[in-house]
């Protein structure tokens, strides 16, 4: 695979140092300073973009110079301070995902691999967090569709993928279905490939009936 450009903002020397040790395999690391580097990088046609939070004159998440960022990149959002209403909202202003500042750079390597291949990343409890909303204000399908998203699931693989659209860890899966935590990675696996989803996210909005 073609190693892929990605932009890497943010006026912290050390994280630029870190961020940068991404498997050079995959990505291409660039530097960028200030929030006017991210125009630069739309010029060029590049999309991926991870943003310190913490940069100085980030714009406001209801600003149009985040909105058009948003709506034409797609950014990973770096936290040295993660907390989950944080993350909440920039991810409801159209970030792609949230981590820890200091993840480990392979780590930092899947979330790039996760939203470049359209999906969303974010940290367990936050994912856990939006779950359980989700199932909560969800509407409830009618009775004829209320099963048709399992129809090519064998019934264990939909029992796995109801736990997992509620935010459940795979151990926490693994220890109701008294199944090994490897199995309901394979399960998993299984069900997004068989619902051609990317992530648990996506995972829950099929299960809830919800188109995107």
């Amino acid at each position: 695979m073609q190693a892929r450009p990605v932009l890497m903002l943010t006026h912290d020397e050390q994280l630029w140092q870190r961020w940068k040790r991404v498997p050079v395999t995959s990505w291409l690391p660039a530097s960028g300073r200030v929030w006017a580097d991210l125009s630069r990088w739309q010029a060029q046609g590049r999309r991926l973009v991870v943003l310190d939070a913490g940069l100085p004159g980030l714009p406001a998440l209801d600003s149009q110079d985040w909105r058009s960022a948003a709506a034409t990149l797609d950014i990973i959002v770096a936290s040295l301070k993660p907390d989950d209403e944080q993350g909440r909202q920039f991810l409801a202003a159209g970030a792609k995902g949230y981590v820890h500042g200091y993840m480990q750079p392979d780590a930092l390597g899947a979330a790039l691999q996760m939203v470049a291949g359209g999906g969303v990343w974010m940290g367990a409890s936050l994912l856990a967090r939006l779950l359980r909303q989700l199932d909560q204000a969800a509407p409830q399908p009618v009775a004829s569709q209320k099963d048709a998203w399992s129809a090519n699931l064998t019934p264990r693989e939909k029992e796995v993928a109801e736990r997992a659209a509620l935010g459940m860890a795979n151990q926490a899966i693994a220890d109701e279905l008294g199944i090994t935590e490897r199995t309901v990675r394979a399960h998993i696996s299984a069900v997004f490939e068989k619902l051609g989803v990317p992530d648990r996210l996506m995972l829950a909005l099929a299960v809830h009936g919800i188109s995107t």
